[in-house]
C-alpha cells in the first residue's frame, strides 16, 4: 500500500482525493481511533493485533477527513440490529432487550466521545437488515415490524440524536414484505454461482460462509426440533449461501444511499478490510451479538452470553415494565 509522509506521520493512500489541510487528517485518524479500540477482530488475519496500521485507517480515513473539511458530523452506517433469534436457549423472546440497550448506549457514547474532540460530533444509522432475510432463517415479519418498532422507542428514551435506524420498509414503502425482497435482489443481487465460486476461494468470503452457517445451525437447534444434526448443518449450509447473498444485495443498496459514510460491522473483520468490526458489548465470543444472546448483569457491568450459558451459571431472570430484560449473576464480580 502507497503511503504519504506528513508532518504528522504517515497518511495512507485512500484512493480518494481529499483536499484538506494535514490537520483535518491527524483529526480524522484521532476521531477513528476511537471506534479501532473497539474493533472485532478475527482470531488470525490480523497482522497488526491490537495497534490499528495505516492499512487498516485507509478505507475509511478518507470519508472521516472529508466530513472534517465540510464541517459535517461524521457518518457511520452499521448494518445490524436485525431481529431477535428465533431460538430460545439464545434469547429471552422476539423483541429487543437490555443487550440491545446496552448496545445503543454503547454507541451514543462513542459519537459522544468524538463529539467532545470536534463540534459536529458523529452520526450512527443502525441499518436493520432483518427483513432481508428473516424469512430465510426462521423469523415472522410480525416480529420484525415489533422489533423495528421497539428498537426506535428505545433510541427516543436514551434520547441520542447521534442514533438514526434505515430499514427495507424505508426503500420500498407500499410493497408487500416478500415483493421488497424480491426487488432488492433484483437491483443488487448477485448469481448464487458467483458467490461459491468467491467461497471455494477461500478468505473472507469462506469465513463469512463459516461464521453464518455456525449461526443458523445454533438458530435452528431447538428442543422441539425433529431433523438430525447432519441434515440440519446441510440444510443450514444451503442457506447460508442465500443469507450471505441478500446481505450483500443490502450492503451493495447502502453503498447508493450512503455514499460518503464508514461501513460499521458486527463481524469480525480483517486488516485492511473496508468494514469495521466493532463490539457493542464486552463478550468473550467475537461472533456473538446483541439479538443472539442476554445481557447477565455481572455485578455493575454487563456482559453478553447466550440464554443458556446464563442459565447454568446461576443468573436469575430481571423483568422491565412486564417484560422479561436481562439475568443478574448474585455474587459476580
Amino acid at each position: 500500500m502507497h503511503t504519504t509522509q506528513t508532518c504528522y506521520g504517515t497518511r495512507p493512500s485512500t484512493g480518494l482525493d481529499i483536499a484538506a489541510p494535514e490537520e483535518a487528517w491527524a483529526l480524522g485518524t484521532q476521531l477513528l481511533m476511537h471506534v479501532m479500540r473497539v474493533r472485532r477482530v478475527p482470531a488470525a488475519g490480523v497482522s497488526c493485533g491490537d495497534s490499528p496500521c495505516a492499512e487498516c485507517l485507509a478505507p475509511h480515513l478518507a470519508r472521516v477527513v472529508s466530513a472534517i473539511a465540510n464541517r459535517e458530523p461524521v457518518s457511520f452506517i452499521l448494518p445490524a440490529f436485525p431481529g431477535k433469534s428465533p431460538n430460545p436457549t439464545k434469547v429471552l423472546g422476539p423483541m429487543p432487550d437490555m443487550a440491545e440497550q446496552r448496545s445503543l448506549e454503547f454507541l451514543a457514547s462513542l459519537c459522544e466521545r468524538i463529539r467532545r474532540e470536534y463540534a459536529p460530533g458523529a452520526r450512527v444509522v443502525l441499518c436493520s437488515d432483518g427483513r432481508v432475510f428473516n424469512d430465510i432463517v426462521g423469523i415472522r415479519d410480525i416480529d420484525i415490524t415489533g422489533y423495528q418498532h421497539e428498537l426506535s422507542a428505545m433510541i427516543s428514551r436514551i434520547s441520542s440524536s447521534a442514533l438514526a435506524t434505515f430499514n427495507l420498509d424505508q426503500v420500498f414503502a407500499g410493497l408487500s414484505f416478500e415483493a421488497m425482497r424480491e426487488r432488492l435482489m433484483q437491483e443488487y443481487g448477485e448469481s448464487l454461482e458467483a458467490l461459491r465460486d468467491a467461497v471455494r476461494a477461500g478468505g473472507e468470503p469462506h469465513r463469512l460462509y463459516c461464521g453464518i452457517t455456525r449461526f443458523l445451525v445454533e438458530d435452528a437447534t431447538r428442543p422441539d426440533g425433529t431433523a438430525s444434526r447432519s441434515a440440519l448443518q446441510r440444510e443450514c449450509r444451503r442457506r447460508a449461501y442465500e443469507v450471505i447473498r441478500r446481505s450483500q444485495a443490502w450492503g451493495r443498496l447502502l453503498e447508493v444511499h450512503f455514499p460518503q459514510s464508514v461501513r460499521l460491522s458486527i463481524h469480525p473483520q480483517t486488516c485492511g478490510s473496508e468494514k469495521l468490526g466493532i463490539h457493542m458489548m464486552e463478550t468473550a465470543d467475537s461472533w456473538l451479538t446483541p439479538w443472539h444472546g442476554v445481557a447477565v448483569d455481572m455485578g455493575g457491568h454487563f456482559v453478553l452470553l447466550k440464554r443458556a450459558e446464563a442459565e447454568a451459571l446461576g443468573a436469575r431472570v430481571v423483568a422491565h415494565e412486564g417484560r422479561a430484560s436481562h439475568y443478574e449473576l448474585t455474587g459476580a464480580s
